[in-house]
């Protein structure tokens, strides 16, 4: 899977573990910053080459997401959620354990949202609880069923003057 991934200073740390770990199984990942850390950057610099690369690149995400952090990770999704056939969630649920069943919050942003941003807050989660969550929401598939195509579509058509 191609996964693009960005962060201000408050997930520098976060992003550099998940990139590591994404990388040695196998994913191609593309790294849009930051690249150092620097407390006064702006998470809508790094947000936005993400959302935009998610919102073009042929709009699969079974083949293509994308992954924000930040302090909250709310301004994150916000700015993502700006660009078209992005679909962009805030995950600050349970980690220990991330299995759910299917009326869990995370394997609904899939199953039922076919979500292909997902943006969490740094400050909330270890290095281990990302990385946990990352993987499952990675793997959480997308049902395809006949009202969640039909509602995605409509979301889609909305046109904003």
């Amino acid at each position: 899977m191609k996964i693009y991934i960005g962060t201000d200073h408050a997930g520098y740390v976060l992003k550099e573990k998940i990139v590591t770990v994404l990388k040695a199984q196998g994913h191609e990942v593309i790294d849009e910053g930051a690249y150092t850390y620097e407390e006064e950057d702006d998470y809508p610099d790094f947000v936005s080459k993400v959302a935009r690369a998610v919102s073009k690149d042929l709009h699969d995400s079974t083949k293509v997401r994308g992954i924000l952090l930040g302090g909250s990770g709310e301004g994150e999704a916000i700015t993502a959620n700006r660009f078209p056939h992005v679909r962009a969630i805030v995950y600050y649920g349970k980690v220990t354990p991330v299995v759910e069943d299917e009326s869990g919050i995370l394997f609904r942003s899939r199953a039922h949202n076919d979500a292909n941003v997902l943006s969490l807050g740094a400050r909330y989660f270890t290095e281990d609880d990302v990385v946990e969550i990352v993987n499952f929401w990675l793997n959480a598939p997308y049902s395809g069923e006949e009202r969640h195509v039909r509602r995605l579509a409509k979301i889609d058509a909305i046109k904003i003057n």
